[in-house]
Order: C-alpha cells, then structure tokens, then sequence
C-alpha cells in the first residue's frame, strides 16, 4: 500500500453495501475497534463497537457483566445488541470476540452485512491483549494457553466470514485500506446483492 491510501475514493464502496453493514469478528486484540473507526472513516459511514454499545445499555463495563451474570447472559446481550446494530446499516460494526461463534448471529451477521475476519497471530494478539487488563477470558493462570485454545476453537468458525485480513504490526491506516480494497473487490463480484 502507498502513503495516499487515506485519500483515495471509497464511495463505491459505501454505494455497493446499499443498507448492509460491515461486520468485523475475530478474536480480542485483532483490532476490531481501531482498523473499525479507519475503514468507517474511509467509506464515509459510521462506526459503531458493539462492547462499547453493551457498556451503555446495562450500565456496566464486559468485566462487570461477566462477574456479575456470566458468560451465558452476556453472550445473550452480545446477540442481541449485535443483531439490532446490524440492520442500523449500513455503517462498520466492531463485534466482540465472541459474537461470531453463536449460530444465531452468525447467520443474522451472514444475511445482513458482508462479514471481515481480522485474523492475527497468536504473538500480535498477546502483545496487544496484555497492553489492557479488562479481558475477562484471559483472568487465568496462563492467559497466553487460553488465548492459544481461542484460537484453536474460534478461527475454524471465524473462517467462514466473507473475507479474510490478516491483522499484524503496522500501521492500521494500512490494514483499513486493505480492507477497504478487499471489499471493492468483494461487492464488485456481485455477490449477494
């Protein structure tokens, strides 16, 4: 990718999607949220994450969700607040780690937007989950096993998603043009519109 990638043209792009969302899924720390803002940014839609969205609607952080109900009843919220966000489209959609994994969602996510798998591997996802101390899932003796077994679970099902990026160290600009250009080239196909 160049140095102008920020300023190329990506309404196509947002004209393709007519009302369908962009779905990004893949595992904490794949930078959902940060590549999110920059592609919304670039097609000239909204971003919206739906942790951030969980937090205002119950009032609570994920960690405090998780204590306090578990991770079925948050998984239930998850579904729920995702599905609703979705068909607000079109706009980018940062979706938690989990999201994805639910049948349900995956289906919904699958029918009403084009999915984005930010796939990293497992030294970029540590190094960038270990920076934060709210990731419930990793409060376990050895975080670095727990996230080796996410990943072992939850890429299989995250492979399914339309298009896959992969996620590492450099600057997001340039995995959201990445993005970007893979989405051109996705909707130009025709598929599913």
């Amino acid at each position: 990718m160049t140095s102008n990638t920020a300023t190329l043209d990506y309404s196509d792009v947002r004209d393709k999607l007519q009302d369908r969302s962009i779905a990004l899924v893949g595992l904490m720390g794949a930078g959902k949220t940060t590549v999110g803002r920059r592609l919304a940014s670039l097609i000239g839609i909204p971003f919206s994450d739906s942790d951030q969205e969980i937090e205002e609607v119950s009032r609570m952080s994920i960690p405090e969700l998780f204590e306090s109900y578990g991770e079925p009843e948050f998984r239930a919220l998850e579904a729920r607040v995702v599905s609703r966000l979705v068909l607000e489209g079109p706009r980018v959609l940062g979706t938690g780690g989990g999201a994805y994994i639910n049948a349900e969602t995956r289906a919904h996510l699958k029918e009403h937007a084009v999915t984005l798998w930010l796939k990293a591997d497992l030294d970029t996802l540590m190094m960038r989950v270990m920076k934060r101390s709210n990731r419930p899932l990793l409060k376990t003796g050895n975080p670095r096993a727990t996230m080796k077994k996410l990943m072992e679970e939850r890429y299989p099902i995250y492979g399914g998603a339309d298009i896959v990026i992969q996620s590492r160290e450099v600057k997001r600009d340039i995995i959201a043009a990445e993005a970007a250009e893979a989405l051109r080239d996705y909707l130009g196909k025709g598929d599913k519109l």
